[in-house]
This record gives C-alpha cells, structure tokens and sequence, in this order.
C-alpha cells in the first residue's frame, strides 16, 4: 500500500464566497466528513499546510498581482478582478495557506516521507493568470508547486495532468514556452473559459509540450479513459516527468451542475490508475493532487474516495470502476 499524505486545514473555510456560490466551504466540509468517515482515514498521513511565501508565489504571478489580491480581499471587496471570484476578507491567508499546502506535499514527497498525496484546499488555482484571477480562482497552486519543484528541488521535467471539466487556461500559458513542463488537459469543449484547442500544444522550443484532449458533451469514462491511456501515457513516457501534479477537479462528473460531460466516480479512480502508471514507471510514483473543481456533493465525495484509493493503491470502492 501506498503512503498517501493528506492536506487540510480549517482555515480554507474562510475563504467566504457568499450564499449560492458553487466554489463554497460546504466542499472541503463533505470532502472532510466522508473521509472520516471511510476506513481509509486512518491509513492517511496528515501533513500540515504553511502559508506560501511571496517568493513562491511570484514565481508565477506578479509582485503587482499578489499584492492586489491581498488589498482586495483585506480591503472588503466582494471579487477579485470578475463577479465570477468573490472574495472575502480572509481570502488572501487562505489562498496563500492552499497554495502552501501543495508545497509542503511536494517537500513530504521529495523528501520520501510519503510516496503521494492528495491536497484538500481551496481557492482552487488553475484559471489565474499571471496578472488576473478568475474562474474562482486567486493564485495558481498547481503552477506555484511546478515553479517550486523546479526551483527547490532542482527537477528538469514535471508532467501536470489537468482533468477539471475545464481547461486550465492560465496553466497552460504559465508554462506554454517551457519545454520542461508537460501540461496535458482532459476537459468538456466548448466550455468556459474558451481555450484548450487541439492546435494549442506550445510555443517555441516547447511547441509539443502542450496536449489537450477535448471532450464533447456526453463524454464519459470512456472516452474519458481512452485520451488517458492512448494519448497520455505514451507521450508521458516520452517525456519522462520526474514528479506528476494533478489539477483534480471532480466536475467532468455525470451528477455535476457545471458540465454536460459523464465522467462517473469510478471513472475518476481509473484515471488516477493511469496517472499512477506513468509515475510508478517515470519518477518513483512522485505524485501531488490537489482539488479544482468539483461542485455536486455527494459525486464529489465519492469521486476524491475513489481517487485517493487508488492513490493508496487500494481496490476500487465501488463495483462499476
């Protein structure tokens, strides 16, 4: 069995969106009940998140950036920069403390006290930008722990792995002209936020290092599994990653109220399995997953239970994965 770390804190509940928004505490508050809950629990290593440093963070986004989210959360705003992020006055702390949980993940692996783990944070990350946040999202973790492994832990190739039923539009142009970083995005077309096109793999010397697999509505585990293990594995393997990141959104789900895709939960372990053979085969099984997306409760319950069984390298939870 694998050593499988998890990552919460309270304190990304106070990252306030207001009554009726999808990107909501009540999330991380189900996500957190029903692994208590599971008798996977008690085989899960906790690792306790730290604020990430500004050094960290403005390695992917602007100095200008960061301090603008820290006064328009402190200064009682009610978004940052679109009406679709809201924010609150303890947004900020928040988004540095989720930001800094993938970071001590990324260490714990590195440093071989666990093999893998998934982080439970929010603000989610992978829709800001350099210079703007958007899409529910304040800094961009996944991209942060990408910069982070690169500049701390001297790694050369990163693979990110992006199955949010959303494209990760500031990921991908984080990394688009760095042929070191490999994005690979599975997500429903067309959707918000508009990108993630075939013809979109890369600039420059990276131009390849870019792969989107665009679903259309309707697209379920099949097809879902098909782009997994068709397309990204074998260029995976070429590409070598020393480490994997998962932006894990939960929203390509058959139940959730923002995708007209049918990813079921079973789907999502699979997907992980996927994931795990490239690692396993590449880079020791270095992987960090944290939460995107993901906004129908009880799918998102049973989709992060079957993704962290299979991280654990356990069976699968239910009959149909």
């Amino acid at each position: 069995m694998n050593r499988t770390g998890l990552i919460y804190h309270p304190d990304y509940l106070l990252h306030d969106t207001g009554p009726g928004h999808f990107e909501r505490a009540a999330r991380l508050e189900a996500i957190m009940d029903g692994l208590q809950k599971s008798p996977l629990y008690q085989d899960l290593i906790l690792i306790d998140p730290r604020l990430a440093s500004l050094e960290a963070i403005e390695r992917v986004h602007s100095p200008e950036y960061v301090r603008h989210v820290k006064e328009v959360c402190e200064g009682g705003y009610d978004y940052l920069d679109s009406p679709d992020t809201p924010v609150s006055p303890r947004s900020y702390h928040a988004a540095l403390l989720a930001a800094g949980g993938v970071l001590a993940a990324a260490d714990a692996v590195m440093s071989g006290r666990i093999d893998n783990a998934f982080c439970a944070v929010r603000p989610p990350g992978h829709h800001a930008e350099r210079s703007t946040g958007m899409g529910f999202c304040l800094f961009n973790n996944v991209a942060v722990a990408a910069r982070h492994l690169q500049a701390v832990h001297g790694l050369s190739r990163i693979l990110v792995v992006d199955w949010d039923v959303h494209h990760g539009n500031a990921t991908q142009h984080t990394f688009e002209d760095d042929k070191d970083i490999f994005y690979f995005s599975v997500h429903q077309w067309p959707l918000y936020p508009g990108t993630g096109a075939r013809s979109e793999r890369g600039a420059g010397a990276a131009r390849g290092a870019t792969l989107n697999a665009p679903m259309g509505p309707g697209s379920g585990d099949e097809e879902y599994l098909r782009a997994m293990r068709h397309e990204l594995i074998p260029a995976a393997e070429q590409f070598a990653p020393q480490f994997v990141l998962i932006s894990a959104g939960f929203d390509a789900h058959q139940d959730d109220p923002l995708s007209a895709t049918r990813v079921t939960s079973g789907g999502y372990g699979q997907m992980t399995r996927c994931v795990l053979q490239i690692a396993r085969q590449c880079c020791r099984g270095r992987v960090v997953s944290m939460l995107e997306g993901g906004y129908h409760l009880p799918a998102l319950v049973e989709s992060v239970l079957e993704h962290i069984s299979a991280l654990m390298d356990l069976p699968p939870l239910s009959s149909s994965s």
